[in-house]
């Protein structure tokens, strides 16, 4: 049997999950990270982006994460995130809107554009396409 962990997603609403897992692959300001039972303490952070989940029966699961950060120590891991949804859950014509609000936002630059933020939603709503039409084979 694999060696598993304890996860928990949570956002600052909610816990989204709390659960034993085999393996988690998230996305790193550095790019992609695994994390196995007994990985070595580590904080870092996260970038939008999908979260995916191995579960000790085989099972797997997706997950669009905003960014935040992600602490692991003794075979205990936690993701502190922004936001969290599972594919269904994405709003594909919201993501695209949003999308498209940035874009525009960051070709014209009117006024006192805040680029750091528009730069930060296009991410996310990139994020949310790419995991939402996942879940519906888009």
């Amino acid at each position: 049997m694999e060696s598993t962990y304890d996860v928990e997603l949570l956002t600052p609403e909610k816990t989204v999950l709390k659960a034993q897992i085999v393996s988690m692959i998230v996305p790193g300001t550095e790019g992609f990270l695994g994390v196995l039972a007994n990985h070595a303490p580590l904080i870092t952070g996260l970038v939008p982006g999908l979260l995916a989940l191995t579960f000790p029966d085989g099972r797997k699961e997706e997950y669009c994460i905003s960014g935040g950060f992600l602490e692991v120590s003794g075979n205990h891991a936690v993701v502190l995130a922004d936001s969290v949804e599972r594919p269904g859950e994405i709003d594909i014509e919201r993501a695209e809107n949003a999308k498209e609000r940035a874009r525009v936002q960051l070709k014209e630059r009117k006024g006192e554009l805040d680029v750091a933020r528009a730069e930060a939603a296009l991410k996310r709503a990139f994020a949310r396409l790419r995991v939402g039409r996942r879940s519906v084979g888009v």
